[in-house]
């Protein structure tokens, strides 16, 4: 069963269950949306498995199957650089 992280491994983002946003890998690294395409082009930079959109349990399945609470965040080099010019993504952090 999916980990569901809660957040982006590289900006800490909040990617709620419901997050049509969030991206995984077969190993369920997870990252938004924005830094999966902007800063990694669609590629795991852990396991360089493809990035994917992660499937949303549904409601009913979350009491009985919660998503997880720990949240991952790795030194990843393009996290450290400021997002891409037209990214969209002002006033990110992150936590090493």
């Amino acid at each position: 069963m999916l980990e569901l992280r809660p957040n982006c491994e590289c900006c800490d983002r909040d990617l709620p269950p419901h997050s049509g946003e969030a991206r995984i890998c077969t190993f369920e690294c997870t990252f938004c949306a924005d830094c999966a395409e902007t800063r990694f082009h669609g590629v795991c930079p852990n396991c360089e498995g493809d990035l994917v959109a992660r499937p949303i349990r549904p409601d009913s399945k979350l009491h009985r199957f919660p998503a997880s609470l720990r949240r991952v965040n790795k030194a990843h080099t393009a996290c450290a650089r400021p997002p891409p010019p037209g990214s969209g993504r002002d006033g990110w952090s992150v936590t090493l």
